[in-house]
């Protein structure tokens, strides 16, 4: 457990997130509230599965600035497109320009990371089974393509790190950032996560049996799997004498429960061990928490073990709920860009339901909401559970 505390609790002086429901905080602000899904038939080239999936509008036509067009793949097409919402851009360099690009952090998450152009880039192989020369380029070919295109792209020079422990990533970078901070190792992290869809992803959920065909049905008892989808997620966290921000990181929880490669705990010891510890670490207890964004991925296991986790530890009145339904899971991007759900939800007082769920599993209690809500809460938890036991809890509170 790493703890924050009150006395040190980074700030969140921006936030930001692009995914199927459109780029920016306020598109996903609407879509929550109109009970509009970004997913849509799969018609995600080379894939051909009969699915539903979470795209993003216009990744193709984005153009990276010359400078940094040696990283061009969909991949960093797409955080380049979330980096240009909400004023981040600005945010971040008004940071730097107070603290020195030395003092900012870049901590990135990712499951598949640019993957995607290594595809393309065998199918293409020459009659000597060579890459062709416009994809021989190795910095789209490693996991840390994200992390070292997104620290130049906002010409940053402190650490420079890429988290990829499957759907935990993005939601680890928040305590790896924090961690970076309060050993005043820097003043400033830009932490977020990015992946998106290609033949892998889809292929690979599809051979474990985990992709449904129909739009995902979190938390719903005739779930029949996830939505895959796509996001880029951003959030800029500063120590908190460097910024009036209304909201802050309270505390983070990491456990590694390594029970099975692809399944979680039968009865979520880890899960709960980084929701404990993440309430332990921002000094509140479960009945402070007013809005979890949950995992919730309509797989069979996950939700079921989940919810009865939630049931036992959380009072009846906190609202709980998947966000799942209107973007799919967006694997390693699905932390950072739940985490700006999660801040929505504090900023304005408006707690999502789950879409697309009708009769809800036996294992939920009455914390898992199918119905939207409007409640000033005081904390939010997102939770967020990868592959091999990789789990992280993140509480985040007003300033």
């Amino acid at each position: 457990m790493f703890r924050l505390g009150s006395s040190f609790s980074p700030a969140i002086a921006a936030h930001t997130a692009t995914s199927a429901l459109g780029a920016g905080r306020d598109a996903h602000r609407r879509a929550l509230l109109e009970n509009r899904s970004g997913l849509r038939p799969n018609d995600f080239p080379h894939a051909p599965l009969a699915c539903w999936i979470g795209r993003v509008e216009g990744v193709e036509a984005v153009a990276l600035p010359p400078a940094l067009a040696d990283w061009s793949c969909r991949n960093n097409r797409l955080a380049w497109l979330g980096l240009q919402q909400d004023g981040f851009l600005d945010a971040v360099a008004a940071v730097r320009e107070r603290v020195g690009a030395r003092r900012v952090a870049t901590v990135m998450g990712t499951s598949t990371s640019s993957i995607g152009e290594t595809e393309q880039a065998y199918r293409e192989l020459d009659a000597d089974g060579r890459f062709p020369e416009a994809l021989a380029r190795p910095i789209v070919h490693t996991p840390h393509s994200i992390g070292d295109f997104v620290q130049r792209a906002l010409a940053l020079e402190g650490p420079a790190i890429t988290v990829a422990t499957a759907c935990s990533s993005s939601a680890k970078v928040f305590a790896q950032a924090a961690r970076l901070i309060r050993a005043g190792v820097v003043d400033a992290a830009v932490v977020g996560g990015v992946d998106t869809l290609c033949g892998s992803v889809l292929y690979g959920f599809n051979s474990l049996e985990l992709v449904s065909s129909e739009p995902c049905r979190p938390f719903d008892a005739e779930r029949r799997g996830l939505s895959l989808g796509e996001a880029a997620g951003y959030a800029l966290l500063v120590r908190p004498d460097l910024a009036d921000a209304p909201l802050r990181l309270a505390g983070c929880g990491e456990s590694s429960d390594a029970h099975h490669m692809s399944s979680p705990h039968p009865e979520g010891l880890g899960a709960e061990l980084a929701m404990r510890e993440a309430l332990q670490a921002a000094g509140i207890a479960p009945a402070d928490v007013g809005y979890i964004n949950c995992h919730g991925t309509a797989t069979p296991a996950n939700d079921r073990v989940e919810a009865a986790v939630v049931a036992r530890m959380f009072p009846e009145s906190v609202h709980a709920s998947s966000t799942k339904g209107w973007t799919g899971h967006t694997l390693g991007a699905a932390g950072a860009l739940e985490a700006v759900v999660a801040l929505l939800a504090l900023e304005h007082g408006e707690l999502p339901g789950t879409l697309n769920a009708r009769t809800l599993d036996a294992a939920c209690g009455p914390q898992i909401r199918t119905g939207a809500a409007r409640a000033q809460v005081g904390y939010a938890l997102s939770t967020s559970f990868g592959f091999g036991g990789n789990n992280c809890a993140l509480v985040f509170g007003h300033a």
